[in-house]
């Protein structure tokens, strides 16, 4: 049995931003970006509220009908405009303003994002962390990889832990240059995939 998936809308930011806070929140990135558990606790669904928002005004937002899990993604074009230069700053203002690795991540994911070919960026996908291993990720993965099969359109991504990253390569993903290395803390493995024929 197949799982159902729709588009979220803006009836859905709440529910998208819980998933996110949810499955990020013992994120080895997350953990970076908001060292402290208890001020990481406060301050993550800020962040993961401020991504829903992004998303849904320039991007698309995948979900299971049950709303056990999402998937963000961005559609970026081949001739896609400088990035915003300031867009990591405000985003550090907006949600945690003295803590500067909120923008540092922004500015250092930015660097490392191909330019030049079209594809489809997944920002984020997170699963109710009492569903995952379910398949639920993967349904909302393959339902955009297939269509990106069909179209001849690669896509994108940042992998944040070892885990993920092996599920990704199951997916075709490969890494794409050299890893990215947090500053004092983890790494991150920028990966592309390459339509399939």
């Amino acid at each position: 049995m197949g799982v159902a998936i729709r588009t979220a809308g803006e009836g859905d930011r709440e529910l998208v931003a819980r998933l996110l806070d949810a499955a990020f929140q013992d994120d080895p990135v997350s953990g970076w970006v908001f060292p402290g558990e208890e001020h990481r606790r406060a301050a993550h669904p800020r962040l993961m509220a401020a991504f829903t928002d992004i998303v849904l005004s320039v991007g698309r937002i995948d979900v299971t009908e049950d709303g056990m899990a999402c998937a963000l993604w961005i559609s970026v074009p081949a001739d896609e405009p400088e990035h915003d230069e300031d867009g990591p700053a405000r985003l550090r203002e907006a949600v945690d303003p003295e803590n500067e690795r909120v923008e540092l991540i922004g500015r250092l994911t930015d660097g490392i994002h191909p330019t030049g070919r079209a594809h489809e960026y997944l920002w984020m996908i997170a699963t109710a962390p009492e569903r995952q291993g379910e398949g639920l990720g993967t349904a909302l993965l393959d339902s955009v990889l297939d269509r990106c099969d069909r179209e001849g359109l690669s896509a994108y991504l940042e992998a944040s832990s070892e885990r993920s990253r092996k599920l990704y390569e199951r997916l075709g993903f490969a890494q794409h240059g050299r890893p990215l290395d947090l500053p004092d803390g983890p790494r991150m493995w920028p990966m592309w995939r390459e339509p399939r024929g």
